[in-house]
């Protein structure tokens, strides 16, 4: 797995700062130097930094960005970064910062000085988020960034602040890892493999098998991948750090390792990206990891469908009805519409077996999602007023934009088959819409409940706050936030 850039946490050593080697990346606030490092360094510049500070290219910066002064007289330094940020600012303005300084990481000696900064433990973590570099499959040596000395006033306490964002960061490597990797590495097998590693972690994981599915009933996510060579899957991870006997929160995945959308198939172009179809599964494991390594004080547990949509002899058609675990009966109208068709089951066995006090459940659903909202937010979708805004409150406050859609009978009744009990897809109109009302049949009305599609979210051809360009991991900062203030103690 990709591993987070080591952080060292340390005091400012001013007398050492003439001699620092690499780059210096310096926390300001305001057109002056403020703190005792930047005075210090001030001085060794010969004021170049006071003149730095009260140039119109500081005054245009935005909070957490940054401007460079290469070779500064006065320093052994190759670079001096000067990253604005006010003492007051925000926890996304303070990872904005740490960003700033890990786009410049090159491999050499890193010394950021944020002093006596709040947010010192913030800024760092941003760094670490940014930092993430996928080469597993590059020929060339990987990416090395070394270590980054973070000086600050006061390293224990600040360090004991960033243990549990080490956790998070980990959590979002894992998920970004798996989004990124390709489908002839990560089979279903892969991916149950790296599931159940996870027991090193101390969460108790079980993977069911086709003919255990077959017998449960499970015959909606059994008919997505009966035209691939790779066998159809459930994994279900526990972690049980709440009370014993209290009922768990569930989080369901979609995990298509890869998907052509079967015999109703894509278009060749931009094909390729239907390796990140396990997006929703891969949050859900980051999560799981997150809470595992942070030693959450809650009852979770995390279940993924995972299956391949491929065209053979064997493949699901147009046509075909099948039955699911709760026993209503589908109509396939489109075999592209596929992972509505494994979370139906998955859903359905989360409750049946764990009765969960809440179920939030990921996939990268619906292109139509993303004609809605973009590449800004996640469309959310709930039953439940109560869980729905305390997600978004989750997600706003970590920066992952999320944005509730909505659900009504209209949509419902669309959902109608001539053949069947439903279709599993509704045409284009509102086709997100649709889809998350196809989930609801397979939702209890006692269950509070959330769908979040993620379809222009989990990767971006371009690079974004706080990743590289491809997978984000986006959720897992959300959902571990909503089941730190919502479930934990509880």
């Amino acid at each position: 797995m990709s591993q987070p850039v080591e952080v060292r946490f340390q005091t400012v050593d001013l007398a050492a700062l003439e001699a620092l080697r690499g780059r210096i990346a310096l926390i300001c606030d305001g057109d002056k130097p403020a703190s005792a490092a930047a005075r210090a360094l001030n001085r060794l510049t010969k004021g170049a930094l006071t003149r730095a500070l009260q140039s119109k290219e500081m005054a245009d910066l935005k909070p957490g960005e940054s401007m460079e002064l290469a070779f500064p007289t006065g320093l052994q330094a190759d670079a001096l970064q000067l990253v604005r940020l006010a003492r007051k600012a925000t926890l996304h303005e303070a990872r904005l910062a740490g960003a700033s300084v890990a786009k410049r990481l090159d491999g050499g000696q890193v010394t950021l000085v944020a002093e006596a900064h709040p947010r010192a433990a913030d800024i760092a973590f941003g760094l670490a988020m940014r930092a993430y570099d996928f080469s597993a499959h590059k020929s060339a040596t990987p990416k090395s960034f070394g270590a980054v000395v973070v000086a600050v006033a006061d390293p224990e306490k600040v360090a004991a602040e960033a243990a549990p964002m080490a956790a998070v960061a980990e959590g979002v490597f894992f998920t970004r890892d798996l989004v990124n990797e390709p489908a002839n590495i990560l089979t279903t097998d892969d991916f149950a493999a790296r599931l159940a590693a996870m027991q090193e972690l101390g969460i108790d994981v079980e993977i069911l098998e086709e003919d255990q599915l077959a017998k449960l009933g499970m015959k909606a996510l059994l008919g997505v991948g009966q035209g691939s060579e790779s066998p159809s899957k459930v994994v279900v991870m526990q972690w049980r750090g709440g009370a014993e006997g209290d009922a768990p929160f569930a989080l369901v995945g979609k995990g298509v390792v890869f998907d052509t959308g079967g015999i109703s198939i894509k278009p060749a172009g931009g094909m390729e990206e239907m390796t990140m179809d396990m997006g929703g599964a891969g949050v859900v494991a980051g999560v799981m990891r997150t809470l595992a390594l942070r030693r959450a004080k809650a009852n979770v547990v995390g279940l993924v469908g995972l299956v391949e949509n491929m065209p053979d002899g064997r493949a699901q058609r147009p046509g075909d009805v099948v039955r699911s675990m709760r026993g209503v009966t589908i109509e396939v109208i489109n075999t592209d519409a596929e992972g509505r068709l494994v979370l139906a089951d998955v859903l359905w066995y989360a409750q049946e077996r764990f009765k969960p006090v809440g179920m939030i459940n990921l996939a990268t659903l619906t292109g139509a999602i993303i004609v809605a909202l973009g590449h800004e937010n996640t469309g959310v979708f709930s039953n439940d007023d109560a869980l729905c805004d305390a997600f978004l409150k989750a997600a706003a406050a970590e920066g992952e934009g999320a944005w509730r859609m909505p659900m009504g009978p209209g949509y419902d009744a669309k959902l109608k088959s001539r053949i069947a009990d439903i279709v599993n897809s509704c045409g284009r109109d509102g086709g997100s819409i649709t889809a998350a009302h196809f989930l609801r049949r397979f939702v209890k009305d006692e269950v509070p409940w959330c769908h979040l599609d993620i379809a222009g979210t989990a990767l971006l051809k371009s690079d974004s706050a706080l990743a590289p360009r491809g997978a984000t991991g986006w959720g897992v900062m959300a959902l571990n936030r909503l089941i730190r203030d919502r479930y934990e103690g509880k």
